[in-house]
């Protein structure tokens, strides 16, 4: 099957119908998202051609953004679906100033390591899976593993021969 590369020229079809086409063929699909929603209501007839466009490259742009954060959260496989916003810091007995002091990802700019110890139970993984969600907010690339797995996983790696590879993309 050739798919057409072309823009179709048919003065039949509407034009509207041919701009939403172009912009999934041209993986632009925040900006097909925000031009369907302005059909549907008035938007378009209040405002200037300009005011529109940046409308537009505004909704592909959030688009984008929210697909790679969705991304980078993906690849760290989190254990967690754990965010600062969500801590308890009245059951949990954690500095709010801390944690906030932490989720500013100061020691990630710094190339600092950050160590979370605490007896079985009481959330370090939680903590972790929640900085590391705000690090995937930010554009971090992100990889979640615990002390007692991340040893296993060296070992297969060098049984298997990318070892290399494997501490590369935990650096």
């Amino acid at each position: 099957e050739v798919k057409n590369k072309t823009a179709p020229v048919t003065g039949q079809q509407d034009q509207n119908a041919i701009s939403l086409d172009l912009m999934n063929r041209m993986k632009l699909h925040g900006m097909g998202q925000g031009f369907q929603e302005s059909l549907a209501g008035t938007t378009p007839q209040s405002m200037t051609a300009d005011t529109f466009l940046s409308m537009l490259l505004a909704r592909e742009w959030d688009y984008r953004a929210q697909a790679a954060i969705a991304r980078l959260t993906k690849n760290a496989a989190f254990r967690y679906k754990a965010y600062i916003e969500q801590i308890d810091y009245a059951t949990t007995g954690l500095d709010r100033n801390q944690m906030e002091r932490l989720a500013t990802l100061d020691f990630v700019h710094k190339a600092q390591n950050l160590f979370i110890t605490g007896s079985s139970g009481t959330g370090k993984s939680y903590l972790a899976c929640a900085l590391g969600h705000e690090a995937c907010k930010r554009g971090f690339r992100t990889f979640y593993a615990n002390a007692p797995k991340l040893p296993g996983a060296l070992k297969v790696a060098k049984v298997k021969g990318t070892l290399e590879t494997e501490l590369k993309k935990i650096e």
